[in-house]
């Protein structure tokens, strides 16, 4: 034992991140399972069968039921009903933007955001989510040439901290969402951020395929996941599944599509979410019928099953 100890503490010298991020060889059996989640469609408001439904479908992980901040006796019961099914509520989604143009609006926004990280703290989420904004005047989360600006950075640092500032939350963590056309629009840039922020409850919300901005990423996703588990793991506290595919036009055109139905190298990005210590949910997302959300999930689970990984 003194001896396998003494190689792997050799080998996360030579290789920093090496125990935290799976690249060495005592992590490969250290693998996690996956909590995967999805909406469930349960048409119920108990929380003891909204927690039961998600457990039907497979699911170990579950968006925020809704529920307003003030109602205390529901959150309590939805956290409790919940946890007892283990099941983890992965993040309260608020999605608005911080850098609206007119003052009382994003004044606004900011409120709901802070209430929406308060909700999270209170229902035992892990984070609440939103994207950093954006300067343009036409889509709340539209490209604006200043989106990749030192102001736009500045600002979205400052949003984070008087939203994480207000609340004080112990557990829960504010994230931003990854975007291709702005910040943080890349694996550096969000570590950039975390720094920035300076905050413990400033986490890292991982969406690769909103990072696909080029021909490069597109077909080379495999390096880009790898890049991303190896510099934000750490601060991963919630993910979301769905994939890629390039509709072949006079110009670059990606279009986001089921798990299976596109290119993202999903064998690499569950074994490297499997070898987070942390256990970060993978969310399945955006997608329109029960029946789409279920061939994404089994998609997921076949993977799975043929990487030797479980889900829980």
């Amino acid at each position: 034992m003194r001896d396998s100890f003494a190689a792997v503490a050799t080998a996360t010298l030579l290789e920093p991140g090496a125990m935290l991020f799976g690249r060495a060889a005592a992590a490969e059996a250290m693998l996690q399972p996956i909590r995967l989640g999805g909406p469930s469609f349960a048409k119920t408001e108990d929380p003891e069968e909204l927690a039961l439904a998600h457990r039907k479908l497979g699911y170990r992980a579950a968006y925020c039921p809704g529920v307003a901040l003030k109602d205390a006796e529901r959150i309590r019961a939805l956290r409790e009903a919940f946890a007892k099914h283990d099941v983890v509520i992965a993040e309260v989604g608020r999605w608005c933007n911080l850098l609206e143009a007119d003052p009382e609006k994003r004044r606004q926004n900011l409120e709901n955001v802070t209430e929406g990280l308060a909700l999270a703290e209170a229902i035992g989420a892990l984070c609440c989510v939103d994207i950093a904004g954006s300067f343009s005047k036409t889509s709340w989360f539209g490209p604006h040439p200043d989106n990749l600006s030192q102001n736009y950075f500045d600002a979205a640092v400052e949003n984070a901290r008087k939203i994480i500032d207000a609340v004080k939350p112990k557990r829960a963590r504010f994230c931003y969402e990854m975007m291709g056309w702005a910040l943080p629009d890349s694996p550096d840039s969000y570590v950039k951020m975390v720094k920035a922020v300076d905050r413990a409850a400033f986490g890292v919300h991982l969406d690769p395929c909103n990072l696909v901005n080029s021909p490069e990423k597109f077909y080379h996703n495999t390096a880009l996941l790898n890049e991303c588990f190896d510099k934000l793991g750490r601060w991963i506290v919630s993910c979301h599944a769905k994939d890629l595919t390039w509709d072949v036009e006079m110009n670059v055109h990606f279009r986001e599509v089921a798990p299976g139905k596109g290119t993202l190298d999903y064998t690499t990005y569950l074994k490297r979410l499997a070898e987070l210590p942390q256990n970060a949910p993978l969310m399945l997302e955006h997608l329109a019928k029960a029946e789409e959300y279920a061939g994404a999930r089994e998609h997921i689970f076949e993977v799975g099953r043929k990487t030797g990984l479980s889900f829980g």
